[in-house]
């Protein structure tokens, strides 16, 4: 993927992201020869890293480390929520059959199904076992609810795969639990370790909910127009799993006779990349990705409004230009 410069609300914080970098390194190893190897693999490939992100924005903008909290609790904080992240990743790929991510093979192409899987539950494991470290039951708490609900949602996802009568609330939902759960638990725990009252701590949950929300929007989006070699996947991959994401979902609505049909016959039968311009042009002439689009700027707008709870500081603008970024990006 082409080298691009490190945007501003990922620099504020570039002191913290390094020793997030040097922990996850630290906490890989393994005597197992392959979990380090897949593990490395997998976490040097890249990516945006927006949940670990958003817990280092979190934390500054609420002043953690100005207060002189006990240590710097949050850096492993933000570790655990990348080894849950890549956990989920390594599983999805196995789940959805992908050969590509961010632009290179994934895990269970080079090494198949079985460890690929297997290194995923040593990520949850070894997760928790810094969960506990950090010797907080609260942060425990949100972590291991908001791991149950990612994993209820990627089963609501799989059930409605080649299903055409999934409805816009039912699809939101799916992205609520598998997507933005875990952006809200990395501004939730944050705003616990740094202490905030319980209003504070619920405008940043509702910060990382409706951030987690446009940011999933904007992928499905991506899916039937962004640039491919930028995003590092292939795309139309949705269209060919059979996934009723919000553009099909909207012109199944709203689409002409035709159009509706094109599009049931692609989610019921998973054919949709033998007919992906059609349907790209079905969806975009019947508005269905400008509906997205308009849904993804209504979430990353009430995630700026939740801000307000905040003092003004260069860690609250760049949680701002994150959302803005969410809707904005075309990777």
């Amino acid at each position: 993927m082409p080298d691009r410069k490190q945007p501003s609300f990922q620099a504020v914080v570039r002191d913290d992201f390094a020793l997030v970098d040097q922990c996850i390194r630290e906490q890989l190893h393994s005597d197992v020869a392959l979990v380090s190897k897949i593990g490395q693999y997998i976490i040097q490939s890249g990516g945006k890293r927006l949940r670990p992100l958003l817990v280092l924005l979190t934390a500054n903008a609420c002043g953690y480390n100005a207060r002189g909290h006990n240590g710097k609790n949050h850096i492993p904080l933000a570790a655990v929520i990348e080894f849950l992240h890549t956990a989920t990743l390594l599983h999805d790929d196995v789940v959805d059959q992908s050969d590509l991510r961010r632009g290179r093979d994934t895990a269970n192409a080079l090494w198949g199904n079985a460890p690929s899987i297997l290194v995923g539950d040593f990520l949850y494991s070894r997760a928790f076992q810094m969960m506990v470290g950090l010797d907080n039951m609260r942060l425990l708490n949100v972590l291991a609810n908001a791991t149950n609900v990612i994993a209820e949602g990627e089963v609501m996802q799989l059930m409605n795969i080649n299903d055409s009568s999934v409805t816009e609330a039912q699809y939101m939902e799916v992205i609520r639990c598998k997507t933005a759960m875990l952006f809200e638990a990395s501004t939730h725990t944050a705003a616990i370790l740094s202490g905030q009252n319980k209003k504070t701590e619920q405008a940043l949950c509702d910060y990382g909910n409706h951030l987690g929300m446009a940011f999933q929007l904007v992928d499905d989006l991506l899916d039937y127009g962004g640039d491919a070699e930028a995003m590092g996947k292939n795309l139309g991959d949705d269209l060919a799993e059979g996934k009723p994401t919000l553009p099909l979902i909207f012109t199944l609505s709203e689409g002409k006779p035709e159009q509706k049909e094109l599009v049931r016959q692609a989610i019921e039968e998973g054919n949709g990349l033998d007919n992906m311009e059609t349907i790209i042009t079905a969806v975009r002439d019947c508005g269905a990705l400008g509906y997205t689009a308009q849904r993804a700027q209504e979430q990353a707008q009430k995630a700026i409004t939740s801000l307000s709870v905040l003092p003004e500081s260069p860690y609250r603008s760049a949680m701002e230009e994150l959302a803005n970024f969410a809707v904005a990006r075309t990777y």
